[in-house]
């Protein structure tokens, strides 16, 4: 039989205000543990909360980009559990009347754009932080003790959950790379998903290729990447077709994903939301976003991430300019071949060699760079690499680097490719069997030997011609 896999998302989203979501403790990342709180995110008796208006405003201006519909009225409720990271033994949250919902996000493929339908977008208050001591994987199983950090706990958060309308686990990497360069783009978050101010959970089953139905599904948490998203939805895919295919059947339970070991330990059984015995928040008012607010929010959306890959797409392939929107290049490859760089070019050593490098982009000159990239082939390459990794310095020129010559001259590089060649017969061999991707590894031992000094397209001309013979 042939299995489909069927995922769900919720994404989980802090939003950098400078207050707390209900109280006007300070938000921000590393601080001294439990140094930022007050008896309203540490619900002593008789605190009572106030609601952000900036993190509700960020919040439809988030589900706008979305493609949601705003409510005319949304609730806060309280959403009941007991755990050591929520004083109150519950979370202010939304459950039936949340402030965004129906979207959808397109995203660009191949085949066309998927369509990632948004159930909703809701507003909610983080837990605190808890931090595991001891045991193998600093998780709680296995740990010696707990701590607690309620520094934050409080921090506005956007939970943004899809619908099932993705079918691999590469489909799933790809749209949230998107999401996330949206949500960054719109200024209401850092969404590091390393500080935990961007956060993922997979909802995964599987089902019969062809079929409709929506099986049981399983729970993925504490994935801190993309690539262990993917990784952790893979295992997980594996791991249900081989209960189905036992003869089992599959359990709503939640499970975290060890990237160290590829390994999916069982955490706790999946509540339902009646399980929370939701009911709307008595300390809070409902909120009614005035029409005019929203018209002016959807006025300030920008040109949005998927948008500009297919408007890029015509200059360069899809995989490039997906490289270059979700990795936040795209402005600067625009400002570079405006000033004369070639697009596919300038395209390559952004991507690669900048990012490399690890240049922040937003301080680079496009016009010196572009001249970089014209001339990366006359320069040599250890100039070329190290004028890239000085780009981001203030008032970098480029005329120093451009004055050197890499070695062009046939006769004096001819003798350094046959030296390589004679000592690579294994690779020599491979190439000529038909691995031409070899042609890199030759190409990049004759500029080791030359000390970056050789024209790299001289370089692979010569070895093409001779492994040609």
């Amino acid at each position: 039989m042939t299995w489909e896999p069927v995922i769900g998302l919720e994404i989980h989203v802090h939003l950098k205000t400078r207050s707390k979501m209900f109280c006007r403790c300070p938000v921000g990342f590393g601080g001294k543990p439990n140094t930022q709180t007050c008896p309203v995110c540490l619900a002593f008796p008789g605190a009572l909360p106030v609601a952000n208006r900036t993190a509700i405003e960020w919040t439809i201006l988030l589900g706008l980009a979305l493609g949601c519909g705003i409510a005319p009225q949304a609730v806060f409720s309280r959403k009941n559990y007991f755990y050591f990271d929520s004083p109150k033994g519950y979370q202010i949250s939304q459950y039936d009347l949340p402030l965004c919902t129906s979207g959808k996000v397109l995203v660009p493929t191949a085949d066309g754009d998927q369509v990632v339908g948004i159930v909703r977008a809701h507003l909610e208050e983080d837990a605190a932080k808890t931090v595991h001591v001891g045991g193998r994987t600093g998780r709680i199983r296995g740990a010696d003790y707990s701590l607690v950090d309620f520094n934050r706990g409080g921090t506005p958060l956007v939970e943004i959950v899809t619908e099932p309308d993705i079918h691999s686990s590469e489909d799933a990497k790809r749209f949230l790379q998107l999401l996330r360069q949206t949500i960054v783009e719109l200024g209401i978050s850092d969404a590091e998903m390393e500080k935990g101010t961007l956060r993922v959970d997979a909802n995964v089953s599987v089902r019969p290729e062809g079929s409709e139905e929506l099986r049981t599904r399983t729970e993925l948490k504490n994935m801190n990447s993309f690539n262990f998203v993917a990784r952790g939805i893979e295992a997980e895919i594996a791991r249900q077709i081989g209960v189905w295919e036992s003869g089992g059947e599959v359990k709503q339970e939640t499970y975290d994903f060890e990237a160290a070991t590829g390994a999916l330990t069982p955490h706790r059984e999946k509540e339902e939301a009646d399980d929370y015995r939701y009911f709307p928040e008595p300390d809070l008012v409902p909120i009614e976003p005035p029409v005019e607010l929203v018209e002016r929010l959807r006025a300030e959306l920008p040109e949005l991430p998927g948008a500009r890959i297919r408007r890029l797409e015509a200059d360069l392939d899809l995989e490039r300019a997906t490289v270059l929107v979700t990795g936040g290049l795209d402005r600067l490859w625009e400002e570079t071949v405006a000033v004369g760089a070639e697009g596919l070019a300038a395209a390559n050593v952004i991507a690669n060699t900048l990012v490399g490098a690890g240049v922040d982009p937003a301080a680079v000159s496009g016009k010196e760079l572009a001249r970089l990239v014209e001339a990366r082939d006359r320069i040599p390459r250890a100039a070329f690499d190290e004028a890239i990794s000085k780009l981001g310095e203030a008032g970098f020129s480029a005329d120093s680097y451009l004055a050197q010559e890499a070695v062009s001259d046939e006769a004096e590089l001819e003798p350094v490719v046959a030296r390589i060649l004679e000592a690579n017969p294994g690779e020599v061999e491979a190439y000529r069997g038909g691995k031409e991707g070899l042609l890199g590894f030759f190409v990049g031992q004759v500029m080791k030997e030359t000390g970056g000094k050789a024209n790299p397209r001289v370089v692979s001309e010569l070895v093409r011609s001779k492994l040609g013979q």
